[in-house]
């Protein structure tokens, strides 16, 4: 069975001016999120500025996601690192503080190889029970899952049940999903390629885009599922200008600045990560007034 079908928002961690968690915050991002009608909320992935987080700072935030959804919605905690043990840790308390699945990214820097990859994500894997989503976004990570190792990860390891592809080689997620044949779920990890991920099978996405417009990126994805594919197809094509907009700098810098022009107040981001350059803004207020977002 599924972790969830549809969109799921990989939501940022609000911060107050003093650099401190604003949980309060990220409560009031968790019922907007609720109420328009997104399919999961996954926390403490990139988009949370996760790599910023303390280990203590990680699990207070995951476990305060999980008691504010109250089961309403799945808590899918990011629980990766470059560290093996570090995600062993990681995610094993995660797993005792209730949430319902794990997105574990590929290691950072070192740049495993694949055979790695598979002793990294078994061992994990096999620290615990919760169901896992692999993350694939060489891009930021400089090392890429290929298609036969997700495959043999998902064919070996019992909780390994579903990959976030944000490779942005649509040929490779293609290639995946021939060789997979059926044994892993499909979760798009690219806004601008939510339709055709769903095209080769996949079951929805992790989105960034979906903090801002959550409706719109949830019914992207059910209007597909449920064989309305021109009108699934309309908006990802509509929405193309604004997600150009929200990754024209670093994610999750352009979503942070586009929540706070919603009045959301999400407060700063944390080194190294910074302000928006002010040339860039013009365009995302731009692009979120053409996408039907009202700013404050």
């Amino acid at each position: 069975m599924a972790i969830f079908k549809g969109a799921g928002v990989a939501i940022v961690t609000p911060m107050k001016e003093n650099g401190e968690v604003y949980y309060e915050k990220l409560g009031e991002l968790i019922e907007f999120q609720i109420a328009n009608g997104t399919d999961a909320i996954i926390i403490c992935g990139t988009t949370g500025e996760s790599s910023t987080l303390t280990h203590e700072e990680h699990l207070d935030v995951i476990r305060y996601a999980v008691e504010k959804t109250a089961k309403r919605i799945p808590v899918i905690a990011g629980t990766g690192s470059n560290c093996t043990d570090t995600a062993i840790y990681l995610s094993q308390e995660a797993e005792k503080i209730g949430a319902d699945a794990l997105l574990l990214v590929t290691p950072y820097y070192n740049k495993a190889t694949q055979k790695g990859l598979i002793r990294h994500y078994t061992r994990i894997a096999n620290s615990v029970k919760l169901p896992i989503i692999l993350y694939n976004v060489p891009g930021r990570t400089g090392c890429n899952i290929l298609p036969e190792t997700a495959v043999a990860l998902a064919k070996n390891v019992e909780n390994i049940v579903a990959i976030k592809e944000a490779s942005g080689n649509i040929a490779q997620v293609a290639k995946l999903m021939s060789l997979a044949d059926g044994c892993i779920d499909l979760y798009s990890g690219e806004d601008g390629q939510v339709v055709p991920a769903l095209s080769l099978g996949g079951i929805g996405v992790i989105s960034v885009l979906s903090n801002i417009a959550p409706r719109q990126t949830h019914d992207m994805v059910a209007l597909y599922l449920e064989g309305r594919i021109e009108e699934s197809r309309r908006i990802q094509l509509r929405a193309v200008p604004l997600v150009d907009a929200l990754f024209c700098e670093v994610n999750p810098i352009p979503v942070k600045t586009a929540l706070n022009l919603m009045g959301m107040n999400v407060g700063p981001l944390r080194g190294p990560l910074c302000e928006m350059d002010e040339a860039n803004v013009p365009k995302l207020k731009k692009a979120m007034e053409d996408f039907g977002i009202t700013l404050n």
